[in-house]
């Protein structure tokens, strides 16, 4: 239920009193996550717009730029997402919420191309109908911290193809390609083909796109697999392997690069192509992804949580792994 406080009276608000008359207001509900959330957003939007000093015409920009986000948006291109990731907040909030312990598989960057559609296939099956892209051979493994295999993992794998694009971006898409969902075996293993990555803009024809040609930034990511581990009772993980000396490892257009998720393909030797019945002209990547439990992650996403709150001296505690006031 809703507080059964009297609502404060709204009256001659000027730049100095509306901030705290705003966080009255929005904190007559019972959630007190969401109170606190609004709390913060509301202090540090105020405090955004006094220290630019911001003049109406910017706001009202500001306003147009969110509203043409969202006309461009579809059900296969999140311009919001797009914006989320140009402004480093995507890979902020997956690092905040996923932190991994040392010797683990690090998080990157969803994207906007993921989708729901892409099909379940079996051990050694192309993902790939790209004629034209250099054949990939990928042989996987799934463990835990402590080297053990995982069974039964779902992973979402999906790249573009050989021209910079992803299946939804043509307009003649009727059924998803360069994307795949496996499921790692009793060894943790899984393996298919694909091509190899290559390097491409994000979507630069919208707002986002306009919005980094005026900050004179390039649009470019480094060539990149995604992937995406899902399986009761471990964490989530949204990662990609970026290819080695890409000319955009150092500055992707999404801030998704680290050094642990660089890798190297190597040519495939006659032995090994035979074996996985592969061309010899085929890249061969190997790569073992170490995966924590929910319990692992959650106990350190409260202890840096917790140690983030005294650092900012702050009075809050955790409730469901979030803070908030702590008011007892």
């Amino acid at each position: 239920m809703a507080s059964s406080q009297p609502a404060p009276d709204l009256l001659d608000l000027t730049i100095d009193n509306i901030t705290p008359n705003t966080i009255r207001i929005n904190s007559q509900g019972d959630d007190k996550r969401l109170s606190y959330v609004m709390e913060r957003l509301v202090t540090h939007l105020h405090d955004f717009a006094r220290e630019t000093r911001i003049s109406t015409d910017e706001w009202m920009a500001g306003l147009d730029f969110l509203v043409r986000c969202g006309q461009i948006s579809t059900s296969v291109r999140h311009e919001f997402i797009l914006l989320s990731d140009v402004l480093g907040l995507s890979l902020l909030v997956d690092s905040i919420n996923h932190p991994k312990p040392p010797n683990t598989t690090e998080g990157s960057v969803l994207g906007p191309f993921h989708t729901h559609d892409a099909p379940t296939l079996e051990n050694g099956a192309s993902m790939s109908s790209d004629p034209k892209g250099e054949p990939l051979l990928c042989i996987c493994t799934v463990r835990d911290t402590a080297g053990n295999p995982v069974e039964g993992v779902k992973i979402d794998i999906w790249e573009t193809d050989s021209t910079g694009h992803y299946d939804v971006q043509h307009a003649d898409r009727d059924e998803p390609t360069e994307r795949c969902v496996m499921v790692s075996g009793a060894d943790g293993g899984f393996w298919f083909k694909c091509i190899r990555p290559v390097s491409y803009p994000i979507p630069h024809d919208g707002p986002v796109g306009k919005l980094l040609e005026k900050l004179r930034r390039h649009p470019w990511r480094p060539a990149h697999l995604h992937f995406m581990f899902e399986k009761k009772g471990w964490d989530h993980l949204i990662t990609s392997l970026y290819m080695r000396g890409d000319t955009y490892e150092t500055s992707d257009a999404v801030f998704g690069v680290k050094k642990s998720l660089l890798v190297e393909p190597q040519r495939i030797d006659g032995a090994t192509a035979k074996e996985y019945s592969v061309s010899e002209d085929s890249w061969i990547l190997r790569h073992d992804f170490v995966l924590t439990t929910d319990r692992e992650t959650a106990n350190l996403r409260d202890k840096l949580a917790l140690e983030a709150v005294e650092k900012l001296g702050l009075h809050l505690k955790l409730v469901d792994h979030l803070p908030v006031p702590d008011v007892d």
